[in-house]
């Protein structure tokens, strides 16, 4: 009986998504984004990952991914959006991966002008088949660490 149990217990229960630690992970406005990030982002479950300020959200092998405590990008030549709602607006800088065979693409997005910075990872997969506009989503979460400049 006590393995059945077990057994139904576990079924439900994906395996952590293993992600790389960024450098500043351990500030504390990493754990204040995490805390505030949703449990799901655009019909995407929220998963446990291996490391410290890190969020992944939807099933398989191929979630979105989220870093807080990367490096912050400097001044740039790569795309920069803002993801703004109204209440809140994030820019993020974009730089797309190299096309597969299909033409489908991973793509990072990282916030620009905050420091802890926060990168999010869309596997193309996920970028083929769902809009990026997800980021808005994570808007009032990332927006814990103050913005000290803008896109232009």
């Amino acid at each position: 009986m006590l393995a059945s149990l077990a057994v139904l217990a576990s079924a439900g229960c994906a395996s952590a998504v293993p992600v790389e630690v960024a450098p500043y992970a351990a500030d504390p406005l990493c754990a204040e984004v995490v805390l505030a990030l949703p449990d799901e982002l655009d019909g995407m479950p929220r998963r446990d990952t291996t490391s410290q300020a890190t969020v992944a959200w939807g099933e398989g092998g191929a979630p979105v991914v989220l870093r807080c405590g990367v490096e912050p990008p400097g001044p740039t030549t790569d795309a920069c959006v803002a993801a703004d709602d109204g209440t809140t607006s994030v820019d993020w800088v974009l730089v797309e991966g190299e096309p597969r065979a299909d033409g489908a693409a991973d793509w990072t997005f990282t916030t620009y002008g905050r420091s802890p910075a926060v990168e999010v990872f869309l596997p193309a997969d996920v970028a083929a088949s769902r809009s990026t506009s997800f980021l808005i989503d994570l808007g009032p979460a990332v927006s814990r660490v103050e913005q000290t400049r803008a896109c232009l």
